[in-house]
């Protein structure tokens, strides 16, 4: 069933928010970096319900939309050209972009060395990206298999590995067992990646943030929310 576009008036700002509905028992109202609201909602909901459980979690919307706006203007668009910085592992590393008839991409000194026979932006990018791809490879996996060892024992299969391009989250858990991380946490901090991986490996237990989900977080990683908020200012 396709999702469906509402709103509400909290004040004098409009809250427009998405319905989607699915095979679920409980009602989640959500509230994404872009400051878009999703709410997930079970087949067969009365759509006035829905309407009146998001009127009255408003105000919540509200401080959470104000959060995620301290962290605007975000980074502006990548230009790809020599001096301009980029993260790798929540730290910055400027270009140095050089022609050479090998493309290679190199990090040293507090560079990204890229050589390349073709130095316009659309392909240093790409050079960049598959980079960073390589990267994330063994990174993810290698924290993958450190945190499956506070789950391996708690009677739950052990999720398949995805990474992909992902535009608001940064992880998810599929119902056939498939764990995917979002390319872009290869920018954040080790202790980042390692949050969004646990976040989503309780998940196996528990599907929705509920307090039990919560209750296994916080003892999973007790210091998660320094963790989720690091990962929240350090990609801006």
């Amino acid at each position: 069933m396709s999702r469906r576009a509402e709103s509400i008036t909290y004040g004098r700002e409009a809250i427009a928010f998405d319905v989607l509905p699915l095979k679920r028992k409980t009602l989640e109202i959500a509230v994404h970096p872009d400051k878009s609201v999703v709410v997930k909602a079970p087949l067969g909901s009365d759509p006035e319900e829905i309407v009146c459980r998001v009127q009255r979690r408003a105000g919540w919307i509200h401080r959470q939309r104000l959060y995620f706006e301290q962290f605007e203007p975000r980074t502006p668009p990548r230009r790809h050209v020599s001096g301009e910085s980029h993260l790798y592992l929540g730290r910055k590393y400027r270009l140095k972009i050089r022609r050479s008839k090998t493309p290679q991409v190199l990090l040293r000194s507090g560079f990204f060395h890229i050589q390349s026979p073709t130095l316009s932006p659309d392909h240093i990018q790409k050079l960049l990206e598959e980079w960073y791809l390589q990267k994330a490879l063994t990174c993810f996996q290698a924290v993958f298999h450190l945190c499956w060892e506070k789950f391996k024992n708690n009677g739950v299969t052990k999720p398949d590995l995805k990474i992909g391009k992902m535009k608001a989250r940064w992880g998810s858990l599929s119902k056939n067992g498939r764990l995917t991380l979002n390319l872009d946490l290869i920018k954040a901090p080790k202790a980042c990646i390692e949050y969004v991986v646990i976040h989503e490996l309780c998940h196996l237990s528990h599907h929705h943030h509920d307090s039990d989900f919560y209750n296994l977080l916080d003892r999973c990683l007790p210091d998660w929310t320094q963790r989720k908020h690091t990962l929240e200012l350090a990609l801006v």
